[in-house]
């Protein structure tokens, strides 16, 4: 028995359709879901559906009453009012479960940045490898797939780059750094949810193919559209702004500003590239196969 949650967000949903695409898979599959009615006709078919938030202590009882594996990704909350609770708040129910049920295996999604100088003060990745800490003081069999930015963040910006010919961020133009495209994250997690040969708790770093500046991204961008894609560098300050009108509260906001602070510190350059951590879908590809239709739509 395998449990996925956050069935419907982008990682989960990927690992879910792997499962189900794959023939030799036969072991059973649970979700925990707080809107079944949102998840494809084929996984309802497949899966036993637990309703409720993987947050509450009776959806994770009963999601993990017989689980052998579990798929550990916390859904975002840009109103939590403190980090605690968007990460190991939310988690703490289930880490008792994992004890409770004797679940053998948890994969979980995080982040790059363990043991450098600024991971103390890296915002939502601080929160995340707290979170890291908490589920494998537990005892169960724990892999964090520890990931830089994804690829399909630029998704949100499909617009400007539509009728602008813009994306922004607050990364120096010409500041390299390894990006991963979430369809490798969900590969590597439904490897680790079969193949469970695994033992101890540990990170699994996910580097994509090669370190890229905006500037690089830039002109993959204007290569693929066949127009110029500039790129536009915002303030920190400004970055936060646009935050704070979307709703989110005074504490995440806080936490994103932290964090893209790190990452320009050098959060994710820490582990070095090798066959191991390079993941295979490269920038360009993923524009073609998963940007352009939508910038084209």
């Amino acid at each position: 028995m395998i449990v996925i949650t956050s069935p419907t967000g982008s990682i989960g949903s990927q690992v879910l359709r792997n499962l189900i695409e794959t023939p030799t898979y036969t072991e059973e599959l649970r979700v925990i879901a707080r809107d079944p009615g949102k998840l494809p006709a084929e996984v309802r078919a497949r899966a036993e559906i637990v309703t409720g938030s993987h947050r509450d202590p009776d959806t994770v009882d009963r999601a993990f009453a017989g689980a052998d594996a579990v798929l550990w990704l916390i859904p975002p909350d840009m109103q939590a009012p403190s980090l605690d609770a968007a990460f190991s708040g939310f988690t703490r129910a289930a880490a008792k479960a994992f004890t409770v049920h004797r679940v053998g295996h948890v994969v979980g999604i995080s982040a790059l940045g363990r043991g450098t100088p600024v991971a103390d003060t890296a915002g939502h990745v601080t929160a995340s490898l707290a979170m890291d800490d908490l589920i494998a003081s537990t005892g169960v069999a724990y892999r964090a797939l520890a990931n830089p930015s994804f690829m399909d963040n630029l998704l949100w910006q499909a617009i400007s780059i539509r009728d602008a010919g813009v994306f922004t961020g607050t990364t120096p133009d010409d500041f390299a750094a390894p990006m991963v495209a979430t369809r490798d994250i969900a590969a590597a997690a439904t490897r680790l949810l079969v193949d469970r040969s695994w033992s101890g708790t540990g990170e699994v770093a996910l580097l994509g193919p090669q370190d890229l500046s905006p500037n690089d991204m830039a002109h993959t961008l204007s290569e693929v559209f066949g127009r110029e894609i500039r790129y536009e560098r915002e303030s920190l300050a400004d970055f936060r702004a646009t935050l704070t009108a979307r709703g989110a509260s005074d504490a995440i906001a806080t936490a994103f500003v932290d964090m893209m602070r790190a990452k320009n510190e050098g959060l994710d350059n820490a582990v070095p590239r090798t066959d191991a951590t390079t993941t295979p879908t490269s920038f360009r590809e993923w524009c073609e196969l998963v940007l352009a239709p939508v910038v084209q739509a």
